[in-house]
Formats: C-alpha cells, sequence, structure tokens
C-alpha cells in the first residue's frame, strides 16, 4: 500500500517541477529580445526603442516596436515596426519582421529569418552621423552620384537600380 505521505511529496515534487519554467510571456521579455537583435546596429545608440505591444501565440509573439530619434518629440520623427519572435529556452529571439515595413512594403514574415544581423535596409530610419550627415545619404551640397558620373579612368560602369548602365 502506498502511504499518503509518500503521494503527497510525490505530487508536490511533479508541481514543483513544472514550475521551473520561466516565465518569459511579458513585455520585458520581449524587449529584451528586441534589444538584443538590435544591438548588431551601430545607429540604435540614437534611437529610443519602446516596445508598445505584445500579443503571445504559443511559442512565438509579435511585438510592435517604436523607434524615436533622441531628442526630437515630434511624432513625424518616429517610426513603428513589427517584429514576430520566438520563444527558444527561456529567451525570445526575433525571426524577423511583419507588416507593412517588411520587404518594402510587402505584408509577410521575416525579411531576416533565422535572426540574422539587421542590415541598412533594416527598415530604421537613417540617423545622423557625428558630422550631421545621415548614415547612407550624402552631405547637403553634395552633388549627385548616379551611374559612371564621377568614376575614375577605367573604373566599369556602375549598373542603376534597373540594371542599367
Amino acid at each position: 500500500m502506498i502511504r499518503p505521505t509518500f503521494t503527497a511529496a510525490a505530487l508536490a515534487g511533479i508541481v514543483l517541477l513544472a514550475g521551473c519554467k520561466k516565465d518569459i510571456q511579458n513585455q520585458d521579455a520581449v524587449r529584451q529580445g528586441v534589444m538584443a537583435y538590435l544591438s548588431k546596429r551601430s545607429d540604435l545608440l540614437a534611437m529610443d526603442v519602446t516596445v508598445n505591444s505584445v500579443a503571445f501565440h504559443d511559442n512565438e509573439a509579435t511585438a510592435e516596436v517604436h523607434f524615436q530619434a533622441k531628442g526630437n518629440p515630434s511624432p513625424a520623427a518616429g517610426m513603428s515596426m513589427q517584429y514576430v519572435l520566438e520563444r527558444k529556452d527561456n529567451q525570445w529571439v526575433v525571426k524577423g519582421r511583419t507588416g507593412a515595413n517588411a520587404a518594402h512594403g510587402a505584408n509577410g514574415p521575416a525579411v531576416n529569418p533565422g535572426g540574422a544581423a539587421p542590415g541598412a535596409l533594416d527598415g530604421l530610419p537613417s540617423t545622423p552621423l557625428s558630422g550631421g550627415a545621415p548614415s547612407g545619404g550624402l552631405p547637403p551640397g553634395h552633388p549627385a552620384v548616379g551611374g559612371s558620373q564621377g568614376l575614375p579612368p577605367g573604373h566599369p560602369a556602375i549598373p542603376d537600380s534597373n540594371g542599367q548602365k
């Protein structure tokens, strides 16, 4: 015969072991995952990043993240993007973006599947460098650059966005 004390102890042990799984279904845990993903960007220091909302679906979460240029309270100085995160162990890992800002306006999942480092076209606005010039753009007064204009002698022509030289 099994003693009631032994049964109670076994049930208590099972409950304790089941409770060891860390609860990460909260906005702070998702923010940590988003920040870990974005920390690969050098221009993140010029932005305030806020997780506005999170929706949880089993082992996935969709987060609306707002980016605002530091020191600029104007609503036009910010933008929001949606990120899809996946639960891996006891943390959230970004799978990619979704919504209107994914893949140049196409709705769909994961521009950067597999948590690849965000790149220059990751959808975030350019931020000014120390000289005031926007990253990825030309400084004010700089002559236009395009085609083979301004290339050194003997340099092959550079195709434009349509593949034309």
